[in-house]
């Protein structure tokens, strides 16, 4: 344990497998009695990983570097990270991720692809490596490295911590508005294949809208969100937050929030890590790996159905025999995912009524 005394954690994904990186910053800074943690994200995830918590530094991948200048950034970033820490840990596989894990640690831990042609090199000169299972949650992939290390630790989403400054910000906005209870909805995520249909979306906030509890709609100032925004049609209970937050005042937003409805996404699994009462519309993703985590639980879905409840979690999916294909989208080109058009707005507001009845808000 006193030969660790920095770490890096590589994570070359989406903003959602950052946030995922929490749990596993968290066991290894107690474990290891308070080492310097650092991370080497994408930059698309910088604003994620900066809320982090117990990360000293954080390494960034440009993609823009990567189409102009990409000998110099990789000269560049291997020249920082040479043999300079005592762990490093990746939690993706690309042949990138694994390559400054073995570059970068005296200890080199990462996971790898079960092709023996795709990742014969990486488990030849890794310390120690493990494969992705797709039938495991998220949670347990990313904390693989805890057992390979053999670190104790309890299956749960731990929370991200933010500044009272963002979460006073919030606050105020809310108490302008005259808001107290209120239910999050968020209509957008990363990708086209995963966004419930406008048509769809809009009778299901008409729908909202007869509870008589606010409800915010959230996302981002990215091109999908902007454009959910100019679509939402404007109802008395119904406010539009898109593009007015940070990730940082997002997480506050859903700390205040009575619970989550909306898309499988970054902000369903920020819900869920705060045990908010969720309600998830899913489209062609795996369940078994990406579902929400109850930590009350400790489990996530596994089989899909049309709708499901367990502990403070519901999801919904279409009843159609191709779901879930794990493809992005029909095409797996990250467009159009044609069971999301299968899913009754009027079955999710069913479930939300019965919420909201039952808290006598």
């Amino acid at each position: 344990m006193s030969l660790i005394k920095n770490i890096l954690i590589i994570v070359q994904r989406s903003n959602g497998d950052v946030f995922f990186s929490n749990t596993l910053v968290n066991h290894l800074m107690k474990f290891y009695a308070r080492p310097q943690i650092d991370l080497l994200v994408n930059d698309d995830t910088l604003e994620m990983a900066k809320l982090i918590n117990n990360v000293s530094n954080i390494h960034l991948f440009s993609y823009k570097k990567k189409q102009t200048q990409p000998l110099l950034q990789e000269s560049s970033i291997i020249r920082k990270l040479h043999k300079r820490y005592d762990l490093s840990i990746s939690i993706t596989a690309s042949d990138r991720s694994v390559l400054y894990s073995i570059l970068s640690g005296k200890k080199s831990i990462s996971v790898v692809e079960n092709s023996l042609s795709k990742s014969w090199w990486k488990r030849l000169f890794l310390s120690d490596y493990y494969f992705f299972d797709r039938r495991k949650h998220i949670l347990f992939n990313n904390l693989e490295p805890l057992k390979i290390l053999n670190i104790p630790h309890k299956d749960i989403v731990l929370p991200i911590n933010i500044k009272a400054s963002a979460m006073n910000k919030v606050k105020k906005k809310l108490e302008k508005l005259g808001i107290k209870n209120f239910l999050i909805f968020h209509p957008a995520a990363q990708y086209q294949y995963k966004v419930y249909p406008n048509n769809l979306r809009n009778t299901l906030l008409e729908l909202l809208n007869r509870l008589k509890v606010p409800i915010i709609v959230t996302g981002s100032n990215a091109r999908i969100d902007t454009s959910i925004s100019r679509s939402l049609l404007n109802f008395e209970y119904i406010y539009n937050f898109i593009g007015k937050t940070t990730i940082e005042e997002y997480i506050a937003l859903s700390k205040l929030s009575i619970g989550y409805i909306g898309m499988d996404t970054l902000n369903m699994h920020i819900a869920s890590s705060q045990n908010k009462r969720v309600f998830a519309i899913f489209g062609p993703t795996n369940l078994s790996t990406w579902s929400p985590w109850s930590n009350h639980l400790k489990i996530c879905a596994g089989d899909s159905l049309p709708v499901q409840t367990y502990g403070e979690i519901t999801i919904f999916q279409a009843d159609l025999p191709c779901v879930p294909c794990g493809k992005a989208g029909c095409n797996d080109q990250h467009d159009k995912s044609l069971c999301l058009d299968h899913i009754n707005p009027e079955l999710v507001y069913k479930e939300i009524r019965n919420f909201v009845n039952n808290q006598k808000i």
